[in-house]
């Protein structure tokens, strides 16, 4: 049981990207990985004096790895450490390329309120009943070379059978985020925020989540 004055009024888990296989461990260098910092910096800022903590794990290794999925593996453990310490506590997932698949993945876990992927790795035939319930964040840039776009909106069309999803196109937006950076981040930062019913910033508005097919450009 957990003492409530040192609980978090919720989490935050910021997930980095990978490849499709590789078992090499990841390592705090890794370009994926770094990626990661001025994501969670924004996040951690919009979230400040809230009580909500933002975290960056890395995986153990580099690649999903086929049936493996390595990184829901890890996530999963991740996710029965949180409960296990603080119970009932909320948790938002925020996940890139491989992350954001992972992340999609792992939403089912109790603890998981909301979950958003960011230029995700979602190919066809990914699992989306584990989103029953959560509120879902897709984003993808019109630019991406390395994760298809349409991907995350036949993705997010399968995902509306089971819950309301927010999908935004990013014009221009590249894979790694870089181009339009402001935005991505302020996407995801704003998200978290309603997430866990902070009042919203003013800085970016986050379009209410649909049930209707379609998704919404921001240029």
């Amino acid at each position: 049981m957990t003492d409530d004055l040192t609980a978090p009024a919720g989490i935050v888990l910021v997930m980095h990207g990978g490849r499709e296989a590789s078992t090499e461990p990841t390592s705090a260098l890794q370009l994926a990985v770094l990626r990661m910092i001025p994501l969670t910096r924004a996040i951690a800022a919009a979230v400040r004096g809230s009580g909500v903590e933002v975290r960056r794990p890395r995986f153990r290794v580099r690649g999903w790895n086929g049936a493996q999925a390595s990184p829901v593996a890890d996530l999963g453990l991740l996710l029965d450490e949180i409960r296990t310490r603080y119970e009932d506590v909320p948790v938002a997932l925020v996940g890139h390329s491989m992350g954001g698949r992972a992340v999609l993945r792992a939403a089912g876990h109790p603890s998981v309120r909301a979950v958003a992927g960011l230029a995700s790795w979602v190919p066809a035939g990914e699992p989306v009943a584990q989103l029953a319930g959560r509120r879902v964040l897709l984003v993808h840039g019109s630019a991406d070379t390395l994760t298809r776009p349409g991907d995350t909106w036949a993705y997010a069309e399968r995902a509306r059978a089971v819950c309301p999803v927010t999908a935004l196109e990013v014009l221009g937006g590249d894979h790694p985020m870089i181009r339009r950076a402001g935005l991505w981040h302020a996407l995801a930062a704003e998200f978290v925020r309603s997430s866990f019913g902070l009042a919203p910033s003013g800085a970016t508005t986050i379009p209410v989540p649909t049930c209707e097919p379609g998704r919404v450009t921001l240029t």
